[in-house]
């Protein structure tokens, strides 16, 4: 497998084309949808996910790290509508080892306007069919227990729960799900029934 890869960055100069969506790289045009997102967030997501008692990050504070990430290409693809330009949010990949090493962990958020329409399930598809073109094996999702539209989207995706205990805090209990992205080669089963 390429390891290159598997860097960070890798998807975040991709376009992915599905039936009604363009997954693009952010633009500074985009800091406004984002900004937005923040604003819908459930009260129960963490303090750093939220906007604190200043309204900050502002619009201006997301156009600029959007640029400065611009140089890094983030993995985080906007979402925006293939027919009319609207930007619904964001899908992509995210490294931070929250499932296994070097594995992603596959993230979107859409603004509520766009929720009950399916594309956050189309956008992930695309995502995910290009993390198989990549080589990876699996990938991870990690989801409060309250979300109930991103649970049935996982659900969709075919992800299930990996068993992997997370804390529970005030916000709640955070799930790790896993979804295998390619078939268990036969001889590679045959091993593990073999070690046993």
């Amino acid at each position: 497998m390429n390891t290159a890869l598997r860097a960070r960055g890798a998807l975040g100069g991709e376009f992915l084309r599905t039936e009604r969506l363009m997954l693009r790289p952010q633009a500074v045009t985009d800091a406004e949808v984002f900004h937005r997102l923040w604003t819908e967030r459930d009260e129960r997501v963490p303090a750093h996910r939220k906007l604190d008692a200043d309204g900050r990050p502002t619009v201006s504070d997301m156009a600029a790290r959007i640029a400065n990430e611009g140089r890094q290409r983030s993995d985080l693809l906007s979402v925006e509508d293939a027919a009319t330009g609207d930007v619904y949010g964001y899908c992509g990949l995210i490294f931070e080892d929250n499932g296994a090493e070097g594995e992603p962990e596959i993230a979107f958020e859409l603004l509520r306007s766009a929720h009950n329409r399916g594309y956050a399930t189309e956008a992930a598809t695309a995502v995910l069919a290009w993390a198989v073109s990549a080589g990876h094996e699996r990938a991870w999702a990690s989801v409060w227990e309250w979300n109930v539209a991103s649970h049935r989207v996982l659900e969709k995706l075919g992800f299930v729960d990996s068993a992997r205990d997370r804390p529970a805090s005030e916000h709640g209990r955070n799930i790790l799900t896993v979804r295998a992205l390619r078939p268990t080669p036969p001889s590679s089963i045959r091993l593990a029934e073999d070690s046993e």
